[in-house]
């Protein structure tokens, strides 16, 4: 069967500069100086890809596990409150669901973020499986989530599958794990960056995949 998996930030929720206030504070209390448009740019990846770009290597070693606790517990009680999903998120997905294919969220967030975010963009009873940090080794750019993503579709093989995300992460990780990928500008990277990184077609947002559905991979993709 066809299935559709999906980055959750900055793709399905508008949650991209939330997280970079969240790490630029976090960053700042453990006295690592950091420009926001930096952080922005790096959105996407997890914090074991992010954080050796800023951290220093001892402390990175002696404090980085304190630095992600922090930076989660931050998110969650001052930024998570402030989330908003992107408009027509639920309709896409009723529109998939209506067309035969499978949804699968693939998060670099915790777990509890992903069923917070289910729950903001009103998704729950139309996801057929979720993915979380926990799931995978290495977070984007590497393939890890979306290879857990794909083993929930059960049946589904790479081939039968397209992943949607807004960063030439999710495209490159996506290759990697030998299946296609649209782009959504909505996070905040450029038309070129992400087809560049392995986009085949990008939207604006999920709004406008609604609009194009009909002629867009989504549509055509077989199970």
């Amino acid at each position: 069967m066809a299935a559709v998996i999906f980055d959750v930030d900055g793709t399905l929720i508008d949650s991209v500069d939330l997280h970079a206030h969240a790490w630029r504070e976090t960053l700042g209390h453990f006295g690592v100086e950091a420009d926001f448009d930096d952080i922005r740019a790096n959105i996407g990846k997890g914090a074991d890809q992010l954080m050796p770009g800023f951290v220093p290597p001892d402390l990175l070693s002696a404090k980085g596990a304190d630095i992600e606790e922090h930076r989660a517990q931050l998110f969650k009680s001052t930024y998570l409150p402030l989330v908003r999903p992107f408009p027509a998120v639920r309709g896409l997905f009723e529109r998939l669901r209506a067309d035969d294919k499978l949804i699968v969220l693939a998060s670099s967030a915790s777990a509890d973020e992903v069923a917070e975010y289910l729950n903001i963009a009103n998704i729950a009873d139309l996801v057929t499986a979720t993915t979380s940090s926990d799931e995978a080794a290495q977070s984007k750019p590497f393939p890890d989530i979306f290879e857990a993503a794909l083993a929930k579709a059960t049946g589904t093989q790479a081939r039968q599958a397209l992943v949607v995300g807004d960063t030439p992460y999710d495209a490159e990780a996506a290759r990697a794990a030998g299946i296609r990928c649209l782009g959504v500008l909505s996070g905040g990277f450029d038309h070129q960056s992400l087809v560049a990184a392995g986009c085949e077609a990008v939207y604006r947002d999920p709004e406008h995949m609604l609009e194009e559905y009909d002629r867009s991979p989504l549509h055509t993709l077989a199970g």
